[in-house]
């Protein structure tokens, strides 16, 4: 069957990055749909896992790499990091033409000899794709900009058709292309098996050091539990301590294994903001616990929608997690990070989407309607305490909910769905 494209807001950063650069490198996770994504700007493909080619691709890179550039750009190099030569080509050839738009790498994995990557530097850009956010998986109805807010947009009233059974449902697929419109068994079982091929597979592949899967999946199981939270490496080490009795895992070895999953974008943490403030109060500099995508979590902990709404405290944890997602899928597109901050006297806001411009935002993050009050005034608080001699004022406050109604209260404060907001 020929599944449908759903447009991607990566389409128009990828065509961004082909006018200016020579090359461009698409990372991120399995199944994200970076080869898609791709193939549809490519004028020609290379796909080094093919396993019909594979070898003689292979050999090709070992005794002459420019071999496989050969073909009408811009050229698709499909798991290039499977022969890392093939960086050192493509900067090369890229040199030599002297054109931009010749080449797309799409890879799932960062090389274990990351020094090649170096090299590229004004040659190939890069940019980072998730799995799909609920504006591209057509479930949120965009009726909310955050490029809009930013400008100065104030009128926002709109209705979210997302109720909290769908946000769980959401929440438990994740945005992994291959589940969106698909039944609610097949959708649900995409996670798990990304999840049973990273602590069976992938994570060892990444550099070829045989881990245990049963300590792999220990591991994915404390994170899984931390989740949007800052709990530390110590802290995970004793939570695993608990599960696993005496096989355990040193800091050293959680250290070891966290940066595999880093290395195939299965974890993708949430670091800390650091304004300039008005007093003297200490910023907490540890960052979040995120997954890529909030289905990892859910799948790890065999989680399915119906469990997952008996249980609104961890569930809060996991829409937070949502958020976080596709607040970075939308601020990449407008140039912008997404970071979260927290101080000394435990003011925190979940989310800061801070622009290259300088121009931010603060935003927490709250499933129902009775902590909007709370997260309202938490935002307000911080408004006050950024030194504005120094950095410029918030261009907005943001309360992200899973409620149905978005509006712009008295104090100006934004209540935004997230089944309203869109890039």
């Amino acid at each position: 069957m020929n599944r449908k494209y759903l447009n991607r807001i990566a389409d128009d950063i990828l065509q961004m990055h082909l006018q200016t650069s020579g090359a461009v490198l698409i990372e991120g996770p399995k199944w994200c749909g970076k080869t898609m994504t791709a193939a549809r700007a490519a004028k020609s493909e290379l796909y080094m896992q093919d396993p019909d080619k594979r070898v003689s691709y292979l050999k090709a890179a070992d005794t002459k790499p420019s071999l496989l550039l050969k073909g009408e750009p811009p050229r698709l190099l499909d798991e290039w990091q499977t022969a890392p030569v093939l960086w050192d080509a493509v900067r090369y050839a890229v040199d030599q033409r002297g054109e931009h738009g010749q080449f797309i790498l799409t890879g799932s994995a960062v090389p274990q000899d990351d020094e090649v990557q170096h090299t590229g530097t004004g040659r190939i850009s890069r940019m980072r794709m998730r799995p799909m956010s609920l504006y591209e998986s057509l479930e949120s109805t965009g009726t909310v900009s955050l490029a809009a807010l930013f400008d100065g947009e104030t009128e926002i009233d709109s209705f979210s058709k997302m109720t909290i059974e769908d946000i769980a449902f959401a929440i438990v697929r994740g945005g992994w292309p291959a589940a969106i419109g698909e039944n609610e068994k097949t959708a649900l079982q995409q996670a798990i098996n990304y999840v049973e091929a990273v602590i069976n597979y992938d994570v060892s592949r990444v550099d070829d050091i045989e881990r245990s899967p049963t300590k792999v999946r220990a591991l994915l199981r404390s994170l899984a539990r931390n989740i949007s939270t800052m709990a530390t490496n110590k802290t995970i080490e004793d939570d695993i301590a608990m599960g696993i009795g005496d096989d355990t895992l040193s800091e050293k070895t959680i250290r070891q294994y966290m940066d595999a999953l880093d290395r195939i974008f299965v974890t993708e943490n949430l670091p800390a903001w650091s304004p300039a403030l008005r007093s003297k109060s200490a910023i907490r500099t540890t960052p979040k616990r995120q997954f890529i995508d909030p289905s990892v979590a859910a799948a790890v902990m065999r989680l399915n929608p119906e469990r997952l709404l008996e249980d609104f405290n961890y569930f809060g944890f996991l829409f937070e997690s949502l958020c976080v997602r596709d607040l970075r899928v939308y601020a990449e597109s407008i140039d912008g990070q997404v970071y979260h901050y927290r101080d000394a006297t435990e003011l925190e806001a979940d989310a800061i989407v801070a622009l290259n411009d300088g121009r931010w935002a603060a935003i927490e993050v709250k499933l129902g309607s009775s902590e909007i009050e709370k997260a309202a005034e938490n935002l307000l608080k911080l408004k006050q305490k950024i030194n504005t001699e120094k950095m410029k004022e918030p261009s907005f406050l943001m309360v992200l909910t899973g409620t149905e109604i978005a509006y712009r209260r008295d104090d100006g404060v934004y209540v935004v769905p997230i089944g309203c907001l869109k890039n």
